[in-house]
């Protein structure tokens, strides 16, 4: 008690002061109604900056939940989309799916190199095995190649021994996309006949004589196109939608019709 009656003497002029300058603020706000608009305007603001601070700060540490979420809906979706024969979705059994699609993330990513290869969080321990194909929101990205427990290698779409099959959406021609190794931005379609009509614009997506994707999944657009007149394919560079340089969320897809279609191919094979 004694000390704080010693602050109080000690500082008494400035107290006085401080307790003046309220006091008239208090009258002057009370009695002039621009000078008490302006204290409550600057009251409000204050809080709501205060607010707005704490719902920014808040949303951000949410923003991981919600992204999460958001990618768990999309699978969901995603799921149904490659199994289109589903019509009631009260009634669903994923166990009758042919595709199965599991979430992951690039954790990661090579561009510039010939045999490019990509790591993503998942493995053995998520269902994850080799030849299960890849994709982002935008398209098609690559194909499983190692697993561990808890993370896979994925054989990036820029990858000189990449091979998948692909067709040109507008006529249904299919032939095998591969990669030259001289842009980032750019794969090659071959195999397709000099009669097909082509476009420049015209999109490219996967086609169904894939084991690995579902049929229609987005790749790119033909760029440009060439044809000498002793050849009879086209040579053909096809723009990637994904950004290969710029990879974050992407879908991992189990055919589970997969080893039933190779143990058929391999029969078909031997007896011929």
């Amino acid at each position: 008690m004694q000390q704080i009656i010693n602050f109080i003497l000690r500082n008494k002029t400035t107290l006085f002061f401080v307790f003046l300058l309220a006091v008239s603020l208090s009258l002057s706000i009370q009695s002039h109604s621009y000078h008490r608009s302006r204290f409550f305007n600057s009251s409000n603001w204050i809080v709501g900056n205060v607010y707005s601070t704490q719902a920014k700060v808040s949303s951000y540490f949410k923003l991981k939940e919600t992204s999460d979420n958001l990618l768990k809906e999309n699978t969901d979706l995603r799921t149904l989309l490659f199994n289109t024969g589903i019509s009631d979705t009260a009634t669903i059994d994923t166990k009758t799916f042919q595709y199965v699609v599991i979430p992951g993330q690039v954790i990661k990513n090579s561009y510039a190199q010939r045999n490019n290869y990509i790591t993503i969080n998942r493995g053995k321990s998520d269902g994850i095995e080799q030849d299960m194909g890849v994709i982002t929101s935008n398209g098609v990205l690559g194909i499983v190649e190692h697993t561990t427990n808890k993370f896979a290698s994925v054989q990036s779409i820029l990858n000189t021994k990449s091979n998948i099959n692909a067709k040109i959406k507008n006529t249904n021609n299919f032939g095998s996309l591969k990669w030259d190794a001289n842009r980032y931005d750019m794969v090659q379609l071959e195999d397709i006949p000099r009669m097909v009509p082509l476009l420049i614009g015209d999109t490219i997506v996967t086609g169904a004589m894939s084991s690995i994707f579902p049929e229609n999944i987005p790749i790119g657009t033909i760029k440009k196109f060439n044809l000498n007149a002793s050849e009879s394919f086209y040579t053909i560079d096809v723009g990637l939608f994904n950004d290969m340089t710029n990879l974050n969320k992407v879908y991992i897809i189990n055919n589970t019709y997969r080893s039933e279609i190779q143990e058929l191919e391999e029969k078909i094979a031997n007896d011929q």
